[in-house]
């Protein structure tokens, strides 16, 4: 079965493109489309809720009620929607705004489609939230001082999270941005192997997302 999307744009222009590029995946398949923020959720009320997207491809600036607001409540009243910014913009303020309202991943326009792509697929299958590499190091210095997992210790050791040493150098392609298609091709692994791996890293670092384990790599000194 295909993963149903959304996308939210203001600019006709760029919703005929995405949807025609995402319709030619053989994984994706384009359900809806919103010019922004309020015409989304509209269209959300009236929708049946077997046939809502899995994934919306979200952007900032829009004029009436822009993206992040639109994150921001689209999360309360669909949490199982995964929200991924599609923006021209990688600035702090809004990568820092972007992440509190909710968004599970932040990636720019110009990235190549199968990088979006692949994103996609990646968040809808493993809950992993995609970044662009442009702004993977971005992110992971606005979490450097964001509060970390309760631990026992103060002090945190990379022997404290036994990571393996291949578990370690995925950890350190993660922080770099790569996807797990990515990492399985540079490493020669299967995609599902990589996929393991990382389930494996989340677990022992006791988190739930990318950014999170970026924030504890960098925090416990693992990469």
């Amino acid at each position: 079965m295909k993963i149903p999307i959304g996308i939210v744009d203001d600019k006709s222009q760029n919703r005929v493109l995405f949807k025609e590029r995402l319709n030619f995946s053989d994984d994706l398949a384009v359900v809806m489309t919103a010019s922004d923020g309020e015409d989304f959720l509209d269209q959300m009320k009236i929708m049946d809720s077997g046939k809502y997207p899995s994934v919306v491809l979200m952007d900032i600036e829009m004029p009436g009620m822009d993206g992040i607001a639109a994150v921001r409540t689209g999360k309360i009243l669909y949490p199982d929607i995964h929200f991924l910014m599609l923006t021209v913009f990688d600035d702090d303020d809004k990568i820092f705004e972007a992440i509190k309202a909710g968004a599970d991943g932040y990636l720019l326009k110009n990235d190549n489609i199968s990088l979006v792509i692949e994103s996609i697929v990646q968040l809808y299958e493993f809950g992993c939230a995609p970044m662009s590499p442009r702004i993977a190091r971005k992110t992971m210095d606005l979490l450097m001082n964001a509060s970390l997992p309760k631990m026992e210790k103060e002090n945190i050791e990379i022997n404290d999270y036994a990571l393996s040493n291949r578990e370690r150098e995925i950890l350190n392609l993660i922080v770099d941005g790569y996807g797990y298609k990515q990492i399985a091709g540079k490493l020669f692994l299967s995609s599902h192997t990589v996929k393991k791996h990382i389930a494996n890293i989340y677990h022992k670092l006791h988190v739930t997302s990318k950014a999170q384990a970026i924030k504890i790599a960098n925090k416990g000194k693992l990469i």
